[in-house]
């Protein structure tokens, strides 16, 4: 009788632990932490073009220096921050998107010198350049949007029960920070772009 119900006890036991997020807590912490690997890669893809976008603006706006001293240095800024998934808080990410917002409005800037110039805009390698930068700033959008996604599931693993339960007996995994604006991004996001002819 005792070994019918250890073998219940031990199924039962089987049952709740596989059900309750002892694979899914790790799994979605994976998820998290491979989609942000995703994101800095499109980051680091975009940082890769830039030299190019400048040398290539370089040819024929070379008086132009200060716009493209500034995406330089933006550039190099924007490298120089990292994020450790391992450890990842809010001002991290923080830190991590000013970086990316200064080369992102560096690049707006070097697109403006770029309209002044109509030899330049009807460069071909001007144009590939563009072209390879656009789509990544989509893929950047895409990457961010999967790590929005994963750090939500995650988020609900830790924090809604029954997983929530396992968490806090085995895990002790905090709720994570999400992708969020600066004060200065969210009043420029805000703003209705001008578009002017």
């Amino acid at each position: 009788m005792a070994l019918i119900f250890r073998g219940l006890a031990l199924a039962l036991s089987t049952l709740f632990l596989a059900g309750c997020g002892v694979q899914s807590i790790p799994q979605s912490l994976n998820g998290v932490e491979a989609a942000l690997a995703e994101v800095t890669n499109q980051y680091k893809r975009r940082a890769d073009l830039i030299p190019n976008l400048v040398n290539t603006v370089k040819g024929y706006a070379s008086h132009e220096s200060e716009t493209l001293q500034a995406v330089i240095a933006a550039r190099a800024k924007a490298t120089s921050v990292t994020i450790d998934p391992s450890n990842l808080d809010a001002q991290q990410i923080q830190q991590f998107q000013a970086a990316q917002g200064g080369l992102s409005q560096a690049l707006g800037r070097l697109m403006v010198v770029a309209e002044r110039y109509p030899d330049l805009k009807a460069d071909r390698n001007f144009r590939e350049l563009q072209a390879q930068l656009e789509g990544t700033e989509n893929r950047i959008t895409v990457a961010r949007n999967r790590h929005i996604g994963a750090i939500k599931n995650f988020n609900d693993l830790v924090t809604v029960p029954p997983q929530s339960w396992t968490n806090s007996l085995f895990y002790h995994h905090e709720k994570m920070a999400q992708w969020s604006l600066d004060d200065a991004e969210a009043a420029r996001v805000e703003q209705a772009p001008t578009v002017e002819f």
